[in-house]
């Protein structure tokens, strides 16, 4: 069938959705618009959904979500004795009705659905799988991405997100089922259960309890600037503060409340210093400590930090870095660092914490792209009775978590640690910069740097794919004057350098990595939530000035390369 006729096929249906009706009958006559919008199903993996809102079958609607939600049922059914599901949803356009229309499908398929009464952070539905102990979670976000977009995450038992056996099975499912196929009867709310209050005070009591330091009057000493950039964040980071006796805090005002159009950040991701800059602007009125920014479903985190009158940004690797070193500080100076410490980091993450964790006695995984892989390492400790011994996993782009109380980035509980971390540092009259610049003159400088290519729309994704395999078979000997000294292929699994090859013992991913003679090194993957190439070019040098001339060099000679 072709893009149009899909189009006629939607447009025919008598009881199709009011506003899905609409859509189409604006996008008569844009054969573009048709083709963008018909020309595939909206992939699923272990993302999940992901894609822009609209009518059509790559496009995030109720059908599309209906669909998800039917096959997720039915792979439910199929490995759970009398299943259950959690549900969650954040501030964007439709993410309430998605929920809702997610929580009455599971209903009218006899499964017990748990469903937040508002909107909630990412971090709080792993929560609710797991306190309710459900066979599988469903929250309905797209993350950071600007307002056009919304997603469907999927979650297994354990609170991780779904891995690649899960999501394929679950795909098996989706594949076999109709885009109008689903059930969407609504006589089975019997089968839902409002998640009460009881279960946000029990998680705000569960992350204040597993504090690193408790040192009352230096967080009240600590000044701060937070903005849920028009997020989730709000509550849940307000009611944190309020527990731990954090008083000085100004919130932006403007981007306070829920906003489905993020008007004051377009693009609420707080990797990007335009995500910071109304807080920022704030800082230089209120003279916090840091300016602290949570995403729209709060589950990254980033701060800039007031230094000598100039705020600074942390980026995602220091953060992690800085983070790691003060939980073992404490640590080791309270003798409570567990016999057999393990941190986790994602093979995209700068190669500085593997000197910290070694400084420190850590043992250090290294895990594939994607939190659900760290997840999966906490849950593996935990079944092996170590969870104690689990200290802090993050992303590059600033997810974090220090404790097993859920399976996936946490900024809520991530904010607390930095506020009781800046305020440590802040009583010995440090600011973070300040520590972070005793660790590079330590462990030396390293600096880092995320380049993305933009390929829009079916052509775009041909010319990712095609790009990648150009890279594998002719990748040059040498880039920007360094040569190539190691290269690694996960899917292949296989690393190359001049010893021969050795296998990569981790799932298979469409990731291509590269160690340069000079210790810097630069990784390539396609993005799992947007139509990306990203490139993550790491430099070491013995000052911040020369690491940050090798990232330009570097970043000039990848742009030659991969265009």
């Amino acid at each position: 069938m072709t893009e149009k006729e899909k189009y006629e096929e939607w447009l025919s249906k008598e009881d199709l959705d009011a506003e899905v009706r609409a859509q189409l009958e604006a996008m008569r006559g844009k054969d573009t618009e048709i083709f963008e919008s018909f020309y595939r199903d909206l992939e699923f993996g272990t993302a999940g959904l992901r894609g822009i809102l609209g009518a059509g079958t790559n496009r995030m609607n109720i059908y599309t979500v209906g669909k998800a939600t039917m096959g997720f049922a039915r792979y439910l059914k199929e490995n759970f004795k009398a299943p259950s599901v959690a549900i969650a949803y954040d501030c964007r356009k439709n993410s309430r009705l998605f929920a809702w229309v997610s929580a009455r499908i599971m209903a009218a398929n006899g499964i017990r659905v748990y469903i937040y009464s508002e909107l909630m952070p990412t971090p709080m539905l792993s929560y609710a799988v797991r306190y309710y102990h459900c066979d599988g979670g469903i929250v309905i976000t797209a993350s950071h991405n600007p307002a056009q977009y919304n997603g469907y995450k999927v979650y297994g038992p354990d609170g991780c997100q779904a891995g690649p056996e899960m999501a394929d099975a679950i795909l098996n499912y989706i594949n076999r089922i109709g885009v109008f196929d689903a059930c969407l009867a609504q006589e089975k709310d019997a089968h839902i259960t409002v998640i009460p209050q009881s279960v946000i005070d029990d998680y705000i009591d569960t992350i204040t309890s597993l504090r690193v330091t408790e040192d009352p009057e230096a967080v009240k000493a600590l000044k701060v600037v937070y903005t849920p950039l028009n997020g989730t964040g709000r509550m849940p980071v307000a009611k944190m503060m309020q527990k731990i006796g954090l008083t000085q805090v100004s919130v932006v005002p403007e981007q306070e409340m829920p906003d489905e159009n993020f008007t004051t950040c377009p693009y609420p991701n707080p990797e990007n210093r335009e995500a910071l800059a109304m807080g920022i602007e704030l800082g230089k009125r209120t003279q916090p400590d840091i300016v602290l920014a949570t995403d729209p479903d709060a589950d990254r985190v980033g701060i800039a930090v007031n230094h000598k009158g100039e705020y600074i940004l942390v980026t995602g690797n220091e953060m992690g870095v800085l983070l790691l070193d003060y939980i073992c500080r404490v640590k080791e100076a309270n003798h409570t660092m567990p016999r057999n410490p393990v941190a986790v980091k994602t093979i995209v993450t700068t190669a500085m914490v593997d000197e910290v964790a070694a400084y420190h006695h850590v043992k250090l995984e290294s895990v594939l792209t994607g939190f659900k892989f760290i997840g999966e390492i906490i849950s593996s400790l935990e079944a092996q009775g170590r969870l104690e011994d689990y200290l802090l996993g993050f992303e590059e782009s600033y997810g974090y978590l220090a404790s097993g109380h859920v399976r996936d980035k946490d900024a809520v509980s991530t904010s607390m640690l930095i506020c009781d971390m800046a305020a440590y540092y802040k009583k010995r009259e440090k600011t973070l910069i300040d520590v972070l610049e005793e660790l590079s003159e330590k462990f030396g400088y390293y600096k880092n740097r995320t380049v993305s290519f933009s390929f829009e729309g079916a052509s775009g994704m041909e010319k990712m794919a095609a790009i990648m395999e150009r890279l594998r078979s002719d990748m040059p000997p040498e880039i920007a004057g360094a040569r190539i000294v190691e290269a690694s292929d996960y899917r292949a699994s296989v690393t190359t350098d001049n010893n021969g090859q050795r296998p990569i013992l981790l799932p298979k991913s469409n990731v291509l990595g590269y160690k340069l003679a000079d210790d810097c090194s630069f990784v390539v993957r396609p993005s799992g939530t947007e139509p990306k190439l990203k490139v993550y070019i790491f430099a070491k040098a013995d000052s911040a000035q020369k690491a940050l001339e090798r990232i330009d060099a570097l970043k000039e000679a990848l742009h030659v390369v991969i265009k």
